[in-house]
């Protein structure tokens, strides 16, 4: 299938990884001659490749020109002085070599030089206390050098590396857990930042003393008791009026009654359709309460 090996090949394009791209191209390319984007495809990759080995980047400096600079006190003699242009400045407008990038964990820096194909023998890696030094050096090609003064100081015994075959990955243990806002140390720097780690999150604060807090899972214990005591005083202070007041007055007067009153007053509310409400048994116990209307209205009974 043609069609997987394009997205195989453009999947690794992006991730830049040039070589693996450009053999899947390859091979779709043979089950499909005639296709030309394949052509096209690995020509990209060709010249990504071509960038990474540094063969577009190979510009040799100017020759260093030469003049006559008079000798103090002789006017007639002269000496002759080479001028070599300023190597700094030159370099400023040169590509490096191999690019590289880094990111961070609380406890350390994990830097990657993405240069392909490099024997472990032609790398030398040298860790300082705020140094770190990475030479690439392959027999008939310039040196690469890479020396930068770091952000924070690092722990040279714990720091180590490793060759693979399509970069080099460079671990840098930090001394102290500070979050480092770039690689490299300058005057601009911001201060750096205690990193904390909470329950496996990564955060930073100024104050070694601020704790962040996160929302959690874990469901919180209701205290029932403490709940129903303070419903139970909104309840009794809350003001009502109206039948509101008069059911409450109703209520208090039931919860606090003795067995006897209870049974009245249930007797004598649903007996009399809620018209009448008595708290003497001897004198509902014994017969049926019958409806008392208020004035002006009267009791009728619904059939069904």
């Amino acid at each position: 299938m043609t069609k997987a090996y394009i997205r195989k090949g453009n999947a690794c394009y992006e991730l830049e990884e040039y070589q693996t791209a450009k053999a899947a191209f390859e091979l779709g390319s043979s089950l499909d001659p005639e296709d030309a984007r394949f052509t096209n495809l690995i020509k990209k990759c060709d010249e990504r490749i071509a960038e990474e080995s540094g063969d577009s980047l190979d510009q040799p400096f100017e020759k260093a020109s030469t003049q006559v600079v008079p000798v103090e006190g002789d006017e007639e003699g002269g000496q002759i002085v080479n001028e070599v242009p300023n190597q700094a400045t030159s370099q400023l407008n040169v590509k490096p070599k191999y690019r590289h990038e880094f990111y961070q964990k609380p406890e350390e820096v994990v830097i990657t030089i993405f240069a392909k194909g490099i024997p472990a023998e032609n790398v030398a890696v040298d860790f300082g206390e705020q140094i770190l030094s990475v030479i690439i050096d392959v027999p008939g090609e310039d040196a690469y050098h890479f020396q930068p003064r770091l952000f924070g100081k690092i722990a040279p015994e714990k720091c180590k590396y490793e060759v693979l075959p399509s970069k080099i990955e460079v671990r840098l243990a930090k001394a102290e857990p500070l979050n480092w806002t770039s690689l490299e140390f300058s005057k601009d720097s911001t201060v750096p930042q205690k990193i904390h780690v909470v329950s496996g999150t990564v955060s930073g604060t100024v104050s070694g003393s601020q704790r962040p807090s996160y929302p959690s899972s874990k469901p919180k214990r209701v205290d029932w008791d403490k709940l129903e005591a303070q419903v139970k005083k909104e309840e009794k202070e809350e003001k009502l009026d109206g039948d509101a007041a008069l059911n409450r007055f109703f209520q208090d007067i039931y919860k606090d009654a003795d067995d006897d009153t209870r049974r009245a007053m249930r007797k004598s509310f649903v007996e009399s359709n809620g018209t009448v409400l008595s708290t003497n048994w001897k004198e509902v116990g014994s017969k049926k309460v019958e409806g008392s209307p208020p004035e002006g209205m009267e009791v009728k009974k619904w059939e069904y």
